[in-house]
């Protein structure tokens, strides 16, 4: 992962921390890290840095940026070419990467409890690959998502 992914990740679990069930903003960061660590750093330096126009930072705005979101100063930097942070093996199936990317969600969106059961449940069920193409053929069919919904879960709004 790149540091422009990983600051906007950090802004994003940030938000969700912060409940704004949403990431932060790169100014409501700023503004943050002025009003709660007493120092400055510039929006747009910011966004350079996320956008990858400035791929390397100084030691300070490392030790800041670490500061604030609350993350070892080494893991704002890009990850080398070929780095995984889960286990890697041969045997290992694309079933398997699938149910990590949908457990990894459910983390991710432990705050809706809607968004991180389904997640849970489709990881959990034998054929999560099955699952989701089956979810896509729904949703490409005029009106099935909503006559479902008014099947499986009645008095739901099918627009939500």
């Amino acid at each position: 992962m790149r540091l422009g992914e990983k600051v906007r990740y950090l802004r994003q679990v940030e938000g969700a921390l912060r409940g704004l069930d949403r990431a932060m903003t790169q100014g409501e960061v700023v503004r943050a890290i002025r009003r709660e660590l007493k120092r400055s750093l510039s929006q747009s330096y910011l966004s350079q840095i996320e956008s990858g126009a400035r791929p390397h930072i100084t030691a300070s705005t490392r030790a800041l940026l670490a500061r604030f979101f609350k993350v070892h100063p080494g893991y704002l930097v890009d990850d080398p070419e070929g780095f995984h942070t889960e286990l890697i093996s041969p045997l290992r199936t694309r079933e398997d990467s699938l149910d990590l990317w949908l457990r990894e969600g459910v983390e991710r969106f432990r705050h809706d409890p809607a968004i991180s059961g389904a997640l849970e449940a489709l990881a959990r069920h034998e054929d999560s690959r099955k699952c989701l193409a089956l979810l896509a053929a729904i949703l490409e069919t005029p009106g099935l998502a909503g006559r479902l919904t008014e099947v499986l879960q009645p008095g739901t709004r099918s627009g939500q």
